[in-house]
């Protein structure tokens, strides 16, 4: 959990939050998932193993005679890369192309949200964050469920 901001050098590195490779039980794997959002300009974050499961529940999830989720598929795999922080400085190398397509300058911010972490455009974090009035809305219409 929590946001935190690491600045990107030249070679598209950045340090990976202490935070969140400390919540990593010692010994596991620190291999991560790193990909376009969907819906946000973002990219997502995910533990090695978290992210076979959710692809794994997704891929179950299409039928590869329809055209379309075979698209689906194809797209949401593409461009996902496997990432690990480097184990004397914690930094992880993000493809520049990843980087450019959330619009990075020289910092990025990441932030935790439970299953998955997401990697944010310093200079968009905070814009992206939505009014409390739009806020409170979908927490309402949430609860109807």
């Amino acid at each position: 959990m929590g946001t935190y901001r690491s600045r990107v050098d030249d070679k598209g590195r950045v340090v990976f939050p202490a935070p969140f490779k400390g919540a990593v039980p010692q010994g596991s794997d620190m291999r991560f998932v790193v990909k376009k959002s969907i819906y946000s300009d973002c990219l997502d974050m995910y533990a090695y193993e978290e992210w076979e499961q959710e692809s794994e529940r997704i891929r179950e999830s299409l039928d590869f005679f329809n055209p379309d989720h075979e698209i689906f598929w194809r797209e949401y795999m593409r461009d996902c890369v496997v990432v690990e922080p480097d184990p004397k400085l914690g930094r992880i190398s993000i493809p520049g192309y990843l980087l450019n397509a959330i619009g990075v300058q020289k910092e990025v911010a990441f932030l935790g949200m439970n299953f998955k972490i997401e990697i944010w455009a310093g200079e968009k974090c905070e814009a992206a964050r939505v009014s409390r009035e739009n806020y409170v809305a979908i927490a309402k219409s949430l609860s109807k469920k």
